[in-house]
C-alpha cells in the first residue's frame, strides 16, 4: 500500500521568485534559473539552491553592491541586458537563417509559377543587392539589409532542391484532398515536350493505361472514387478494343464511370466541316508572301523588305492595322483573327500586291469574295464559342448549355439569311455591296453551309443528349419536367434501380431553397439525387487543364531548358499550373536553415 502510495505522489514543483533577481542575482532563461554574473544554471527553481551559489561564487558581490540599493538595481538592470545580448547573438543568426530559408522557398516557387529556369535565382539576388545597393542608400542599416538579402540561398542547386520540395508538398495536398473527397473525374491528354522523354517508346492506349495504373497504386489513389473520363479523340484514348478507357472498363479496379470525348475538340473539328480551302489557301499564301521567313538569307533579306514595304504602306493609308497576324494551319483557333485582319485591310493589300506586280485574279472575283466574308464571320463565331468552353471552371453544365445555345443561334442565322437579313454576318454584307455583280449573292447557298454545320454539332454531341436534362435538373431542380423521362435517364447514366423517380416528387415539393442548393439538401431523404449531383459537378467537359498544361510545358521545356529531367519538368509543371499554397513554414521546419556561402 506505500509503494503504491508512493507511485501516485505527484512531483513537487518550484515557481521562481521575481525578488530573487536582486537577491541571488539570478534571472529566468527558458524555464531555468541562470546565474547573471557567472552563467551557471540551477535545474529548480529552489530557494535554498540559489542562495547557496550565489553566497559560495559571488560573496564580494553582497560586500561591493548591498542588497536594495539603487548602486544594486542599477548593476542588476545591468547585467540582465548584458545577458539578453548574449542570448541573441545565439539566437539572432538563427532566426535570420530561418527566415533566408524561408524566402528562397518563396522565392524558388515565384521561379517555378512563372517558368523561369533554376539559374534565375542567382539573378534574382543580384537584382535585390543592387536595390538594396540604391534604394536603401541612406538608410543607417544599409549593410545589414545587403548582407541579409546576398545571405539568401538561391543557387541554381538550391533553387533545385526547393521546387523539388515545394512540389512534393503540393503534391501531398493533392493526394489529400483526394482522400477526403466524395467524387474525382479525370482529364487525358497526349502531347509530346521538346525531347519525349515522358514516355520512352510506344504511346498506345495499353502504355497510358499501364502508366496510370502504376501512379495510382503508387500513390494509393482512392480510384473507387472515379466518376467520369474525359479524353482527346485519339486512337489510344477511345479505341473501342485496346484504348486506354477501355482497359480501364474492364479493370475489375476501376468502378463504373462516365466517359466523354472533349467537348471543346468536337466543337474544333464540328467547325472545320466546311470545305473553305479555296479561300484559306489564298489568304495563307498572300500573308506568308508578306511575313513569313525564307530559309535562305538572301530570300530573308528579300522578304523583310517587302515586309516593311508593307508595313510603311499601311502606315502612309492610315489603315486600321499595323500588321498581319500570321498564320499557320495547325492554328486554327486564330483562323478567324487572321481572316478578319485579312478583310480590313484587302485595299490596302490589293494597292500593295500591285506595286510588286502581281495579279490575283481570286481578289477581284464576287463569288471568292462573298465566301471570304461568309467565312470570316463563322470562323468568328466558332472562336466565340470556343473561348466559351475554355477555362479552369467550365463544367459539363455549362458546356452543354453554351454548345446547345450556338445550335439554336445557327437555326436563328439561317433563317436570317433566308430572308436576306444580314445583320450577323457583317463581312458578307460588307462583300455583297462591295461586288459589282449584285445577282452573284445567292444566300441560299450560305443557308445550305449553317445547316451543315448544325448537322455535324448534332451528330458529335449527341452522347451530351443524355446527359442535357440531368444536367439542367442539377442546374435547377425546379423547372417543369417529365418525371419519367428523367428518372430513366438517371438511371441509365448512373445504373441506379429504382426510387429516383420517388426523390424528384420529394424535392420539387421541398420548399427549401437556396444558392448554395445541393450543399443543403439532406442526403438522408433524397440519397440517390444528392449521389447524382455531386457526381456531376465533378464532371469534367473537356481537357481544357490539359491542354493548359502543355501550353506550360512548351515554356517551360524550351531549347534552351532541352535536357531537364522527367522529374523536374513534372515538379516545375505542377507549381505552374496548381492552384495550391505550398506550406512554406512546415518546409522551412523540415531543413537546416543555412546561409548562402
Amino acid at each position: 500500500m506505500k509503494r503504491n502510495c508512493e507511485k501516485t505522489m505527484k512531483a513537487k514543483t518550484y515557481n521562481f521568485h521575481p525578488e530573487w533577481e536582486e537577491e541571488f542575482i539570478f534571472t529566468l532563461v527558458k524555464d531555468k534559473c541562470v546565474c547573471m554574473l557567472c552563467h551557471q544554471t540551477q535545474a529548480l527553481s529552489k530557494r535554498g539552491n540559489l542562495e547557496r551559489h550565489h553566497n559560495t561564487n559571488h560573496q564580494k558581490f553582497k560586500e561591493s553592491y548591498p542588497r536594495k540599493s539603487a548602486i544594486q538595481a542599477r548593476k542588476v538592470d545591468e547585467l540582465k541586458s548584458g545577458l539578453k545580448t548574449q542570448q541573441s547573438l545565439f539566437t539572432k543568426p538563427a532566426a535570420q537563417n530561418k527566415a533566408a530559408a524561408e524566402a528562397s522557398f518563396r522565392i524558388s516557387y515565384l521561379l517555378a509559377k512563372d517558368k523561369k529556369p533554376f539559374t534565375d535565382g542567382d539573378l534574382f539576388k543580384e537584382a535585390m543587392a543592387i536595390t538594396a545597393e540604391t534604394v536603401f542608400n541612406d538608410f543607417k542599416n544599409k549593410a545589414d539589409i545587403k548582407n541579409a538579402l546576398c545571405g539568401l540561398p538561391l543557387g541554381p542547386a538550391t533553387v533545385t532542391r526547393r521546387v523539388e520540395s515545394l512540389s512534393e508538398d503540393v503534391d501531398r495536398q493533392v493526394l489529400k484532398d483526394l482522400s477526403l473527397c466524395e467524387y474525382f473525374s479525370l482529364q487525358f491528354d497526349e502531347s509530346q515536350d521538346v525531347m519525349d522523354t515522358h514516355l520512352k517508346e510506344r504511346m498506345r492506349g495499353e502504355d497510358i493505361y499501364n502508366e496510370f495504373k502504376k501512379y495510382v497504386s503508387k500513390n494509393d489513389i482512392p480510384i473507387h472514387k472515379l466518376v467520369a473520363i474525359t479524353t482527346d479523340g485519339a486512337l489510344a484514348m477511345r479505341g473501342v478494343r485496346a484504348g486506354f478507357v477501355a482497359l480501364c472498363r474492364n479493370d475489375p479496379d476501376f468502378p463504373d464511370f462516365v466517359n466523354y470525348h472533349c467537348v471543346i475538340h468536337q466543337q474544333a473539328l464540328a467547325g472545320k466541316v466546311l470545305d473553305f480551302s479555296h479561300v484559306m489557301a489564298l489568304v495563307v499564301k498572300l500573308i506568308n508572301s508578306i511575313r513569313a521567313k525564307a530559309i535562305r538569307a538572301k530570300a530573308i533579306r528579300a522578304k523583310a523588305l517587302q515586309h516593311r514595304l508593307f508595313k510603311a504602306l499601311l502606315d502612309e493609308l492610315d489603315a486600321a492595322y499595323g500588321d498581319l497576324i500570321l498564320h499557320a494551319d495547325v492554328w486554327w483557333l486564330s483562323r478567324g483573327k487572321v481572316l478578319q485582319r485579312f478583310v480590313d485591310l484587302l485595299p490596302e493589300i490589293k494597292t500593295f500586291l500591285s506595286t510588286r506586280n502581281e495579279e490575283h485574279e481570286q481578289l477581284s472575283d464576287d463569288a471568292w469574295l462573298l465566301d471570304l466574308g461568309f467565312l470570316t464571320n463563322l470562323t468568328a463565331k466558332l472562336n466565340a464559342l470556343n473561348n466559351e468552353l475554355q477555362g479552369k471552371s467550365r463544367h459539363l453544365p455549362h458546356m452543354i448549355s453554351a454548345v446547345n445555345a450556338f445550335k439554336a443561334k445557327l437555326g436563328v442565322w439561317t433563317t436570317h439569311l433566308k430572308n436576306g437579313t444580314l445583320t450577323h454576318f457583317s463581312n458578307l454584307e460588307k462583300m455583297s455591296q462591295a461586288i459589282e455583280d449584285k445577282d452573284a449573292f445567292h444566300p441560299e447557298q450560305y443557308c445550305a453551309h449553317l445547316d451543315k454545320v448544325a448537322t455535324e454539332f448534332n451528330r458529335r454531341f449527341g452522347e451530351l443528349d443524355v446527359m442535357e436534362d440531368i444536367a439542367a435538373f442539377v442546374s435547377n431542380p425546379f423547372l417543369p419536367i417529365d418525371i419519367a423521362q428523367l428518372s430513366a435517364k438517371f438511371q441509365q447514366v448512373f445504373s441506379l434501380q429504382s426510387g429516383v423517380d420517388m426523390e424528384i416528387v420529394d424535392l420539387q415539393n421541398d420548399r427549401s431553397r437556396d444558392t448554395d442548393f445541393w450543399g443543403l439538401v439532406s442526403r438522408e431523404k433524397f440519397p440517390l439525387l444528392t449521389t447524382c449531383a455531386l457526381r456531376v459537378s465533378a464532371y469534367f467537359g473537356s481537357t481544357y487543364l490539359c491542354e493548359m498544361t502543355f501550353s506550360q510545358m512548351k515554356i517551360i521545356k524550351t531549347k534552351y531548358r532541352s535536357r531537364l529531367t522527367d522529374r523536374h519538368l513534372t515538379d516545375c509543371l505542377r507549381l505552374a499550373v496548381c492552384s495550391y499554397e505550398p506550406n512554406y513554414k512546415a518546409l522551412t521546419d523540415s531543413i537546416q536553415s543555412q546561409p548562402s556561402h
